[in-house]
This record gives structure tokens, C-alpha cells and sequence, in this order.
């Protein structure tokens, strides 16, 4: 092994999460094409751009739910883009890194306790006494202890927005990724949501967010990355970046996402 590869594992060690030249297509269509970037223990990295331009691929790929075509991935020290990753290797990736979806995904014919305690049990082989007081514990967290036996089309998007932030967080994971969690809310419940994720960076939990919500990137995360068709436009400290844009892309999308924000 070369020097040169030696000092780029040392690199790549520095930090909880880091991609290098990271590619990814869907039939003909290329969707990332060669992003590169990190994510330090602690920090909140927000993502953001046009609809269609990689973000959620991306997001996918830091979890393995979609495998790259070139590049390199590393979670900590292990290497998830690795053609040989084990299934043993991937229910490792899968307990140290939570992910929040649009949709929610929770199960409707369980109870918020039970689609808390699910995986808690079933991965990290926890008793049901144990994942049930982590339920609860998480469920209080995110201001939803009284909703232990309701059933998910009881609570408002919102709710069951922070039910799936609870469930994620039961498995205890050292890094949480966010793929639009508001998105599917109606106006009056993001805010609830982003409280939710707001008390979480305050904590120190290291998290990727994938969001439209431009000042809750600027007051919350720690650096932005905007991508557009599949590349890094822009990327740095977040408040630099947002009020201060170097390129006239990112100079258009922010007066656009302004210009929504206000219709």
C-alpha cells in the first residue's frame, strides 16, 4: 500500500463520516458525480439544493440503502462501500447510523411503543423490559410520552414525525441522517419537528440533513453543502454560505426558496 493511500485512511479516520469521489447512477442517469465531503463527530452537516439534484441518493448511500458505482465511504473506520461488506458489517452501519425518512415509515398495525421496541429487539438483541424503557425514555424526549399505545393514524404527521425521530434514536445511534423530515408536513407542524432536531444538535448528536428549511440550516447546522445536478456547488460554514453565496446557482436558489417562503 502507497503513502499516499496510508495518509488518506488517516484522513478518512479524522472524522465520523466521509465520502470521497462518490458516483452514483440510475440506468443511464448519473445521479452523484464524484461528491466529496465529511462529517465531524458532533457536527450538523446540512444538505441542500434543487429537487433531483442527489441529495437524498446521497443520504441513501451514507446507510448503505443504495450502493455507489465508484468511490469510497467510510463510517468511522469501517469501509461501507466495500463490494465484500458483510451482513454482519451492515447490521453495524444500520445500528450506529439512524435515518429518518419523508414518510415516516412507521408500522400502522403497531402501537407507537411496539414500533419503538421492534428493532431495539430484533438487532440489537435488547430485552423487550429494556427496548420498552428506551421507548419511553425517547417517547418523553420528544414530547410524546403519553402516546405509548396509540396506533400511528391517531397522531398528526408531525407526531408521528417525532415517533420516527424516537424510534431512530432507541437504537442509540452515533449519527442520525434526515431526508426531508418536514416535507411532508403540513405548514403548522414543521416547527414541532425541528425543535425536536434543534435539542438534538444542542446534545452533540452528529447528524447529515437533507432539507429545504434554509434558516433552520443556518441556525442549526455547523457547515452546508449545496449540490446541483449531482455536484458540489458550494460548501462550508453554514451562515457564510447562506448569507454570503459565492455562486450565482446558489445565489438563484436562495432567492427562490425566499421568494417561496414568502408566496
Amino acid at each position: 500500500m502507497s503513502r499516499s493511500r496510508n495518509a488518506d485512511i488517516l484522513d478518512f479516520m479524522k472524522y465520523a463520516i466521509q465520502f470521497d469521489q462518490v458516483e452514483k447512477s440510475f440506468g443511464s442517469l448519473q445521479v452523484l458525480k464524484g461528491i466529496s465531503g465529511y462529517v465531524a463527530a458532533g457536527e450538523v452537516l446540512s444538505i441542500i439544493g434543487s429537487s433531483g439534484c442527489g441529495k437524498s441518493t446521497l443520504l441513501r448511500c451514507l446507510n448503505r440503502l443504495e450502493v455507489i458505482d465508484r468511490g469510497q465511504i467510510m463510517i468511522d473506520s469501517l469501509e461501507i462501500s466495500r463490494s465484500n461488506l458483510t451482513n454482519h458489517e451492515l447490521k453495524q452501519v444500520r445500528s450506529r447510523i439512524g435515518m429518518v425518512f419523508q414518510q415516516f415509515n412507521l408500522f400502522p398495525h403497531l402501537s407507537v411503543l411496539d414500533n419503538l421496541t421492534l428493532a431495539p429487539q430484533q438487532v440489537l438483541k435488547i430485552s423487550r423490559k429494556e427496548s420498552a424503557e428506551r421507548a419511553r425514555y425517547y417517547l418523553q424526549e420528544v414530547g410524546l410520552g403519553d402516546k405509548v399505545d396509540v396506533y400511528p393514524e391517531q397522531l398528526s404527521g408531525g407526531q408521528r414525525q417525532r415517533v420516527a425521530i424516537a424510534r431512530s434514536l432507541c437504537m442509540e445511534p452515533q449519527a442520525m441522517l434526515f431526508d426531508e423530515p418536514t416535507s411532508a408536513l403540513d405548514p403548522e407542524l414543521v416547527g414541532e419537528v425541528l425543535t425536536v432536531m434543534h435539542r438534538l444538535a444542542e446534545r452533540g448528536m452528529t447528524m447529515v440533513v437533507v432539507t429545504h428549511e434554509i434558516q433552520f440550516a443556518r441556525e442549526v447546522a455547523n457547515r452546508v453543502m449545496f449540490l446541483d445536478q449531482g455536484r458540489v456547488v458550494e460548501e462550508g460554514a453554514a451562515r457564510e454560505v447562506l448569507t454570503q453565496p459565492k455562486s450565482d446557482r446558489l445565489n438563484t436558489f436562495l432567492s427562490r426558496m425566499r421568494q417561496a417562503q414568502m408566496a
